[in-house]
């Protein structure tokens, strides 16, 4: 479990966003600590194929992708393969939940790194890209508030347990 902060709610529009985002990727952590891998790799809502472990990992890969490479033109590995180019939800052989985890807390903190002297009004750097930090950040907590909502549904069938 991770702490969770209240994003202020008198803040300016840069701590109110970077504080919702905040709150929802603790919340990611939260919703799958205390699982076992293999909770956190089954497919508990049949027929679909997302698993807990998946969401975090998908998660992953979109804070490098939005943050990193398009907006900050970081040269970052490329989150997804070939066979999966648009950032499914599959899991490695190999892989635990405690290292998807503690791999998606350091993309995290890549993420803040990465936009921490940026203004909300500054475009993207990425060949292509014309969005601006403000989009990216309301993207971004659009994208991990919908997959806290899965996860939401995916811990409860798991073990019943609900709640942050």
């Amino acid at each position: 479990m991770v702490s969770r902060v209240r994003p202020p709610e008198d803040g300016t529009e840069r701590e109110t966003l970077a504080g919702l985002l905040d709150f929802l990727r603790a919340t990611v952590v939260n919703k799958v600590a205390g699982l076992t891998d293999e909770q956190a790799f089954s497919r508990p809502v049949q027929p679909s194929a997302l698993t807990p472990a998946g969401l975090v990992r998908h998660l992953t890969g979109v804070e490098r992708f939005w943050f990193s490479i398009d907006f900050a033109g970081l040269d970052v590995p490329w989150p997804w393969t070939e066979q999966e180019p648009d950032g499914a939800f599959p899991v490695r052989h190999g892989e635990t939940l405690a290292g998807i985890v503690a791999g998606y807390l350091a993309e995290c903190e890549r993420s803040r790194q990465a936009v921490r002297d940026a203004g909300l009004d500054e475009r993207a750097k990425a060949e292509g890209n014309t969005f601006s930090l403000r989009y990216a950040y309301a993207h971004m907590i659009e994208e991990t508030a919908r997959h806290c909502g899965h996860l939401d549904l995916l811990r409860e069938s798991l073990d019943g347990q609900t709640g942050a």
